[in-house]
């Protein structure tokens, strides 16, 4: 039995993203057995605080009232990169309204490669280090990039899984949490 040409970039593909699947998971150290509140929509989003890249202490619970997207990405990963122009262009824009809140996977990663990705790409929204896979792990990110938005209440509205996010499709999931009553 001879495979034609289309099993085979059939099969070609299957293999390549199980590929990625298996390169873009978080570590078995920052999985589920650290977390302890489920992250997903329509629960209440876990409390972390993390350092910045500046040097700033951020407290996700600190930004109640304020909606909040939470970007998981590493420098590495090609959706990750794809996005990020959108995410500057997205916060630039609706900085006023929002907080969005970079976190660098920092287990997977390392942090030259991270501060030499924010510096190529000008992002000047807030980039959180999460060197220990707490973040990761509390929200249970097991692939990148993975995107959380938080109302003002501090629920998880929705949860994307993947990437790259337009910009219509990031309008589409913020603006309706921007436009909400405090």
């Amino acid at each position: 039995m001879f495979l034609t040409a289309q099993r085979f970039f059939a099969i070609l593909s299957l293999v390549l993203a199980l590929f990625w699947i298996a390169i873009s998971r978080v570590p078995p150290a920052a999985r589920l057995e650290r977390a302890s509140v489920a992250a997903q929509k329509g629960f209440a989003a876990p409390d972390f605080s993390l350092q910045s890249t500046g040097g700033e202490i951020i407290t996700l619970s600190n930004l109640r009232g304020r909606p909040v997207i939470l970007n998981f990405w590493a420098s590495w990963c090609p959706p990750c990169r794809a996005e990020m122009p959108t995410l500057q262009a997205l916060s630039e824009r609706y900085s006023a309204e929002f907080v969005l809140l970079g976190i660098n996977a920092s287990t997977q990663d390392t942090l030259p490669n991270a501060y030499q990705m924010i510096a190529e790409m000008n992002l000047t929204f807030p980039i959180l280090l999460d060197t220990e896979g707490t973040a990761a792990a509390a929200y249970r990110v097991l692939s990148l990039p993975t995107t959380f938005f938080i109302d003002r209440q501090g629920i998880i509205r929705e949860v994307v899984i993947g990437g790259p996010l337009s910009e219509a499709s990031l309008r589409a999931r913020l603006e309706p949490l921007i436009g909400e009553t405090p």
